[in-house]
């Protein structure tokens, strides 16, 4: 018969296993630690980016270009109405751009120092849908 202890780690392998356990525990469970490790390391997206959002439908004519800035996984405005959204780490963007009544709602890809996607909203009351390029400053 084989008994369980004779597959038992030796006393000092337990002990290592041990310390390594307790040492990954404290560093995931203490607040913010891992937040604030992600959030110190830069984005491979951040910066300045400058969107030019160009109408294809709807009664818009007139393209438009916001500075938008892109920090870690979010987008906000750098000047210009207001920016949310976020972007992933293969660089992924959704947004919403709001300035007065007007609105639009953008989804689309960054890649290297330039970018394009498609958008639409309302913009002046109407209807309008088009695309847009950006480039980073």
């Amino acid at each position: 018969m084989i008994s369980v202890r004779s597959f038992a780690l030796p006393q000092p392998a337990r002990a290592v296993r041990w310390i390594v356990a307790t040492a990954a525990l404290a560093a995931v469970s203490a607040p913010g630690a891992v937040d604030a490790a992600r959030m110190s390391r830069p984005g491979a997206y951040d910066g300045t980016w400058n969107v030019t959002f160009t109408p294809q439908a709807g009664n818009c004519h007139a393209s438009n270009t916001l500075p938008f800035m892109v920090s870690g996984t979010r987008v906000a405005s750098a000047g210009g109405g207001k920016v949310t959204g976020g972007i992933n780490r293969s660089g992924s963007v959704a947004v919403r751009i709001s300035v007065g009544a007007s609105w639009a709602n953008g989804n689309g890809r960054l890649a290297g120092n330039e970018g394009a996607g498609r958008w639409s909203g309302i913009i002046q009351g109407d209807r309008c849908a088009g695309v847009w390029q950006a480039i980073r400053s």
